[in-house]
């Protein structure tokens, strides 16, 4: 008598990598993550170490040449007059949200990195059009988005210097666009330190060999891709300004490596 097996399935289930992490966070820190407050510190947390980080590369720079060659204007000193005044202004990009339960499952590894990609590739269609937008009708460059570029040397301090309209613009969508496609709490997270990382990393004013500027060279109003760009034909490189150029006539571009 023969006895049909089943066939064994052909798409295994996907080992829980990530399970031990969230275990933990459930096990220990449980209130913690519900609390609306904690997206808030974790990304205040992650912003203020790379800024100390970069700071502390800005002070050591001029004494140091071989790391000084790596700044993108080596000649120019980092001004910082009122730039202080901006760190509080990172806790504003957080849309509150009331205490949410938590899953008990962990997001599959496939999942948490399709989620995290979902997520900048729609923050960076919005930021394109919101950007390119900015750039183009001189009203809303002169009342909203010139107070980002009023620093001709990149520094991370000048990340968050932005007015509130822009300020509001970007973390709604950083809050918000996970909740559209529903990624996980941990996704979301991790989402939010990325959108830090790469931003902060985008202003820092230095050319490293990893710097995000050397990976995506065609990226001008974008803040990840350079598709947009290339689709919209804004990818070029316009000239660096002078000091003495009117703020309406750096309407063309973005990043001239000659402001921030």
């Amino acid at each position: 008598t023969f006895v049909l097996q089943p066939e064994p399935s052909v798409l295994q289930p996907e080992p829980p990598v990530l399970q031990p992490v969230w275990n933990y966070l459930l096990k220990y820190h449980q209130a913690e993550p519900q609390s609306p407050l904690f997206p808030v510190v974790i990304s205040v947390s992650t912003y203020l170490l790379l800024v100390t980080l970069y700071t502390l590369l800005d002070v050591l720079a001029p004494s140091w040449p071989t790391l000084n060659r790596y700044k993108l204007h080596p000649d120019r000193p980092v001004t910082w007059d009122n730039i202080w005044t901006t760190l509080p202004s990172h806790c504003a990009p957080v849309v509150w949200r009331p205490p949410i339960p938590l899953p008990r499952k962990a997001p599959t590894l496939t999942s948490f990195l399709l989620g995290i990609l979902g997520c900048t590739v729609v923050f960076d269609f919005q930021y394109y059009l919101w950007h390119l937008l900015h750039h183009r009708v001189p009203w809303l460059y002169c009342t909203f988005h010139a107070m980002h570029h009023q620093y001709l040397q990149p520094f991370s301090l000048v990340t968050q210097n932005l007015s509130a309209w822009e300020l509001i613009s970007v973390g709604f969508w950083t809050t918000v666009d996970p909740l559209l496609l529903q990624c996980h709490c941990l996704t979301t997270w991790c989402f939010m330190v990325f959108t830090i990382c790469v931003s902060t990393e985008d202003h820092h004013g230095y050319d490293f060999p990893w710097s995000l500027h050397r990976m995506m060279p065609g990226a001008n109003f974008a803040p990840f891709f350079f598709h947009w760009d290339w689709l919209g034909g804004t990818n070029m490189v316009p000239t660096i300004p002078s000091r003495d150029t009117p703020v309406t006539k750096g309407l063309k571009g973005r990043k001239d490596k000659g402001t921030a």
